[in-house]
């Protein structure tokens, strides 16, 4: 039951949005030009199924334009409405201009629950949906970019390309329409891992700094840190596979909506998420303990919690239990305003969702430059790279015939510093420079700043002054 002062998803933008202004010093007409939804389009179209015409609502919402074009996911839910895509469309434009993406917000939704349906209605349904927002201009690769989001994936946005192209059979950058695109449909290398990956090279650099570590009650590296992850989706399950594989922390908790897994000594992310494969959920796992109980789970003491499912999942009714040191919101607003308010009087350390999930818009915005481009990367430079390096490998060779034992090359240094840098190892270059400047931005405001006393704060503030220095450089 939500608490009754508890305010809605869309309030707790606002409040949030709100705090940060209240420290700058904007012109009344421009921070009101900032805070409110441009356009919101909302469709309801009939599919002939079973017999009969069903009819869908669903939702565009473009936030800001002060970059064009705007972007923002597409989500396929039942939970969907106009405040919660208007939320989320705002927080895109905040989100871009966190991490220098050229875009503007917007966000889209389908009132659906995509379970109900198999995958050719789904394709009809989609394919319909994608139909009327693109003959209104709101899908376009120099106007409307979506992506996937919550109930979405690389077949949806398949489907809607391919839906574009048909309705605009001349536009030379068709594909540049939607991103998070199957490799061989214009996608990019590492699209689908972006988000979990943005959240692991978040938290490195997080941990790059003894003085934010210490802040969250914490100290050494993310090795044998203990993590609890609610939702297993696409970004929970990379996030934690990624901390766990390459970070060495320890994943103790797993939250899924059929309940949770526990086990202090470490839970195989990887047979976690085989057996949610196989069996639709944690229940009967074997190697873990299950509670009905998910929340229970939540509350668990642990250094990182992971939030990555749905927005308002630590609210007034549990915040002052919840035992992690640290939070870092992979999903979209999982902690409400209110919520926000209690963690951080106790002191507990939140990376804001601005921050912490934009890999996926990031690394949307090289797909989108790909396409464009109509070249993938790495294809011009990655032989030249490597030919370059065999020249140095060569001379390092010679060195070591000629001085004989007393010093010779690294086994393996040959075979690592050859390799020219392909598409993925690009793509994650580039995310990990760009989630690094991005922190290191609001790491500034957070700690130079005495009224600013957290990170969500300082994003707000980082990306509200962005936005607000575009739209005066548009004279308005």
């Amino acid at each position: 039951m939500a608490n009754p002062q508890e305010p809605t998803f869309r309030e707790s933008v606002d409040l949030m949005f709100n705090r940060a202004v209240a420290l700058m010093d904007l012109p009344p007409g421009l921070e009101e030009k900032i805070r409110v939804c441009n356009a919101t389009y909302t469709v309801r179209f009939g599919v002939r199924l079973r017999g009969q015409i069903q009819t869908f609502t669903g939702y565009r919402s473009v936030h800001s334009e002060h970059m064009e074009p705007v972007k923002g996911g597409i989500r396929f839910a039942t939970s969907v409405n106009q405040d919660e895509v208007e939320a989320l469309a705002a927080l895109m434009t905040y989100k871009c201009a966190l991490v220098e993406a050229p875009f503007g917000g917007s966000k889209g939704g389908l009132c659906i629950d995509p379970r109900q349906w198999d995958d050719h209605e789904l394709e009809q349904i989609t394919r319909r949906f994608a139909y009327e927002l693109i003959k209104r201009d709101m899908i376009h690769p120099a106007q409307n970019v979506p992506a996937p989001d919550m109930g979405t994936g690389e077949r949806e946005m398949a489907w809607i390309s391919d839906q574009y192209n048909r309705m605009n059979t001349t536009d030379i950058n068709s594909r540049a329409c939607v991103t998070g695109k199957p490799l061989n449909a214009g996608g990019i290398a590492g699209r689908v891992e972006a988000t979990g990956r943005g959240v692991q090279y978040a938290l490195r650099e997080f941990f790059r700094e003894p003085l934010d570590v210490a802040k969250a009650g914490l100290d050494g590296t993310l090795e044998g840190k203990t993590v609890i992850v609610q939702g297993l989706g696409n970004v929970g399950y990379h996030a934690a596979k990624f901390l766990q594989e390459e970070d060495g922390a320890i994943i103790t908790g797993i939250i899924e909506r059929d309940g949770a897994l526990f086990d202090p000594s470490g839970i195989d992310v990887e047979k976690v998420k085989e057996w949610i494969m196989r069996h639709g959920g944690v229940t009967g796992y074997p190697d873990a303990n299950h509670h009905a109980e998910g929340g229970a789970v939540l509350e668990e003491a642990c250094d990182i919690l992971i939030p990555a499912a749905m927005e308002g999942v630590i609210n007034m009714t549990n915040a002052d239990r919840i035992g992690a040191k640290l939070i870092i919101e992979a999903a979209n607003g999982p902690i409400t305003a209110g919520a926000d308010d209690v963690l951080r009087a106790r002191g507990t350390v939140i990376i804001p969702d601005m921050y912490a999930n934009a890999g996926g818009v990031t690394v949307s915005y090289f797909e989108w430059v790909k396409n464009l481009s109509h070249i993938r990367f790495g294809r011009m430079q990655r032989r030249q790279e490597e030919a370059r390096h065999e020249l140095i490998v060569r001379e390092l060779e010679r060195l070591d015939r000629h001085l004989g034992d007393a010093w010779s090359m690294t086994p393996d240094f040959k075979a690592k510093y050859l390799r020219g840098a392909d598409e993925l190892e690009l793509v994650r270059s580039g995310l990990d420079d760009t989630m690094r400047i991005a922190f290191q931005s609001m790491r500034g405001l957070w700690h130079d700043k005495e009224e600013v006393d957290d990170l969500r704060t300082a994003a707000y503030l980082v990306a509200i002054d962005k936005v607000a220095a575009s739209y005066r450089a548009k004279g308005l």
